[in-house]
């Protein structure tokens, strides 16, 4: 069982907490990103990945295990990932299925269509509310594994 954040985009908060439980339970953490990401916790590993696209994302997709957690805002590495049958989770506690992903990669795509014709909004900073969402998630999700795998 290990836990994996795409690191790039994760709000420091979120790697922190994660960090912690990961180390409370002996429990891998590995951040992944294509340069080192700064942190005050200890205890996990920075795998820095090459300066290509997809470089973070195919090593995720590639490292990853049955037993594993991925914690990503990236809906194309969370397609990939739930197709591999891994639990996926981003940073606002939103838990990515088979049943629900098909519907979050057309979600995207419009907005990447409405984006490029110039509408668009600005997008909402990382709140207390959002981060509640993510524990509560994360937890329940490290939780079912534990269950099933240890």
């Amino acid at each position: 069982m290990t836990i994996w954040i795409d690191a790039d985009s994760c709000p420091a908060k979120v790697r922190d907490f994660v960090v912690n439980y990961g180390n409370s339970y002996s429990i891998p953490v590995h951040f992944v990103a294509n340069k080192p990401i700064p942190s005050n916790s200890t205890g996990f590993t920075m795998i820095v990945c090459e300066q290509k696209k997809d470089a973070a994302d195919d090593c995720i997709v590639d490292s990853t295990q049955e037993a594993d957690l991925v914690i990503t805002r990236d809906i194309l590495l969370a397609e990939r990932l739930v197709k591999k049958g891994i639990r996926v989770i981003n940073d606002r506690g939103f838990y990515f299925t088979v049943d629900n992903i098909q519907k979050k990669v057309e979600d995207r795509l419009m907005d990447l269509q409405l984006s490029d014709l110039g509408y668009g909004g600005a997008k909402n900073g990382y709140s207390h509310k959002h981060f509640e969402a993510f524990a509560k998630c994360f937890e329940t999700q490290m939780q079912t594994l534990m269950r099933l795998y240890r």
